[in-house]
């Protein structure tokens, strides 16, 4: 086919010196084929690489491990926890075990080292029950509780703000810093530390800096609040400071 092809261009360009203009753009549609085969096979190899290649990589971290390493990390394995992820987000599968660390009391750092690698936060939920003290009763605050106000029920406690009471022993008499309702599982954080105070009653503030520890004597201005936290008038001074009742006629001043 090649030698026919040669003949009739020759007889072109005897006959009709134009023709000649043909040849090139000739050559360029004929010798090019084998070389654009070539080139399309070489292009199909590097497509299947570079699918396989990011199929590979986009391989998804599988939940489950990322939950159960944030679980483990605050403690919480073989607890009713959950670890809570988004259903849509995917994370590139890691290539070593996945390292955690507790990076807060309901929160977890679970991250891959692989280079590169990933980084995630995951908040867990853990559910932690317990027998412990309930009002059976509102209880006022700064009025006293008794007995008949206490019961012992089971309930989840990891949302308790403080300490929670396993006796009612050790709440009878307690004083409430603020109004308690009915169902409340009371924490230290609730009461009063004793009687509570009132505006005018005498006080010894004490104010520790630097592990030096200085005593003064002074006045509340007004009710311990929620926590003990009060208001006082240092007596030398004549100053207003916050402080912490931390024992009856007791406040810490607060930095």
């Amino acid at each position: 086919m090649a030698h026919g092809l040669q003949a009739t261009v020759v007889h072109l360009t005897e006959e009709q010196p134009l023709a000649m203009r043909l040849l090139p753009s000739l050559r360029f549609c004929l010798r090019p084929r084998a070389s654009a085969f070539r080139a399309g096979v070489g292009a199909a190899w590097l497509l299947a690489l570079s699918l396989s290649i990011n199929a590979h990589a986009t391989t998804p971290q599988p939940h489950g491990e990322i939950r159960a390493a944030a679980i483990a990390a605050i403690g919480a394995a073989g607890a009713d926890a959950e670890a809570v992820i988004d259903p849509a987000l995917r994370l590139a599968q890691c290539g070593q075990p996945l390292q955690a660390i507790a990076s807060g009391p309901r929160t977890a750092q679970v991250r891959c080292d692989d280079t590169p690698g990933w980084r995630l936060y995951v908040p867990v939920r853990v559910r932690r029950e317990a027998d412990v003290v309930v009002l059976t009763a509102p209880a006022p605050a700064g009025v006293a509780i008794t007995a008949a106000q206490l019961s012992i029920q089971r309930r989840d406690i990891s949302a308790a703000s403080g300490a929670t009471f396993t006796d009612p022993a050790a709440l009878v008499g307690r004083i409430p810093n603020r109004p308690l309702a009915t169902g409340r599982v009371p924490t230290e954080s609730d009461l009063s530390s004793g009687t509570p105070l009132r505006r005018g009653d005498p006080v010894v503030l004490v104010s520790r800096t630097g592990g030096v520890e200085v005593r003064m004597q002074g006045r509340a201005l007004g009710p311990d609040r929620a926590g003990g936290l009060v208001s006082v008038e240092n007596l030398s001074s004549h100053r207003v400071l916050r402080g912490r009742v931390t024992a009856p006629g007791v406040v810490e001043v607060m930095p």
